[in-house]
C-alpha cells in the first residue's frame, strides 16, 4: 500500500513497515534527516510525479511504500484494556463510509484512550491510505477490527458489563450528565442515516451532545471527539 503524509510515514517507520519513501525535490533537509535515520530508501522526484502517484497533492511530499494495514480481533482490543489494567473504552462506528471520517475517529480515539475501534465488515469504508493519513499515524497505535455483525456483538459486549451508548441527536439524555467511567461502548452512526434502528434498541441508552447554533447535527467525526474526550474526562485522564 502506498501511504502519504508525513506523520502516517513517520510512524511507519518506527512501526518498521515501510520498504521504500519517495520524497519531493525541494522538501526540506531537516525532514530528509529524519527520514534517513531509519535506514531507509530515500529516492527523490519532482512533486508533480508525487502528485500522480498520490491521486492528490496532499501529500506534504512524501510518499512511502508499506505492508498493508491489516484488521485487528476484537479480541486484540479487549486484551488491550486488560492488559493496562484498564476499564474498556471501545469505540463501535455504525455505517461510517467516509474514509476521512474513519481517520479522524482513529485518530480521536487514540488520543483520547480508547482501546480500539470496531466497525461492522459491510458498512465500512476500507483501511485505506486516505484513512491513514487522516489518522496522522494512529493506525500504527490503535487497533481496528471488524465484526460480522454489530448488534450481536453489542449483546457480547454486554454480557462482559459494557455499558453501550449511542450518540443521537434527538436523545433526551446529556452526554455531560452522563456516567461514562466503568466499561464503555460508544456507538456512532452515519451521517445523515444515524443509527439503524436495531442498533439503537441494542444500545442501554441513547445520548446527546447539546448545540446551540441552527444547525442542529455535529459531523459523525466530530460527536465521536465530544463523547470520547467527555469518557476521558469521566475517567480522570483529561
Amino acid at each position: 500500500m502506498l501511504l502519504y503524509g508525513r506523520n502516517p510515514v513517520l510512524e511507519a517507520l518506527r512501526d518498521g513497515r515501510v520498504t521504500e519513501v519517495l520524497v519531493a525535490r525541494g522538501v526540506e533537509e531537516a525532514f530528509v534527516r529524519d527520514l534517513k535515520a531509519f535506514d531507509v530508501r530515500v529516492k527523490f522526484a519532482p512533486r508533480i510525479e508525487l502528485d500522480q502517484i498520490a491521486g492528490t497533492t496532499q501529500h506534504q511530499g512524501v510518499i512511502a511504500e508499506v505492508e498493508d494495514l491489516a484488521w485487528a480481533a476484537v479480541d486484540d482490543i479487549l486484551d488491550r484494556a486488560e492488559a493496562r489494567g484498564e476499564d474498556l473504552l471501545i469505540v463501535l462506528l455504525d455505517g461510517i463510509t467516509d474514509p476521512r471520517n474513519f481517520g479522524a475517529i482513529i485518530r480521536s480515539a487514540e488520543v483520547l484512550g480508547a482501546h480500539g475501534v470496531v466497525v461492522e465488515e459491510r458498512r465500512s469504508a476500507p483501511l485505506s491510505p486516505v484513512v491513514a493519513k487522516t489518522a496522522a499515524g494512529a493506525t500504527s497505535y490503535l487497533p481496528v477490527a471488524q465484526t460480522k455483525n454489530l448488534p450481536r456483538l453489542i449483546d457480547q459486549l454486554k454480557e462482559e458489563g459494557v455499558w453501550v451508548y449511542g450518540a443521537a441527536g434527538e436523545a433526551a439524555q446529556d452526554v455531560g450528565r452522563t456516567d461514562l467511567s466503568g466499561k464503555v461502548a460508544l456507538v456512532i452512526g452515519a451521517e445523515g442515516e444515524g443509527l439503524r434502528r436495531l442498533v439503537r434498541e441494542k444500545c442501554d441508552a441513547l445520548v446527546r451532545i447539546p448545540t446551540r447554533g441552527q444547525v442542529q447535527s455535529l459531523n459523525a467525526s466530530v460527536a465521536a471527539g465530544i463523547l470520547l474526550y467527555e469518557a476521558a474526562r469521566a475517567r480522570g485522564t483529561k
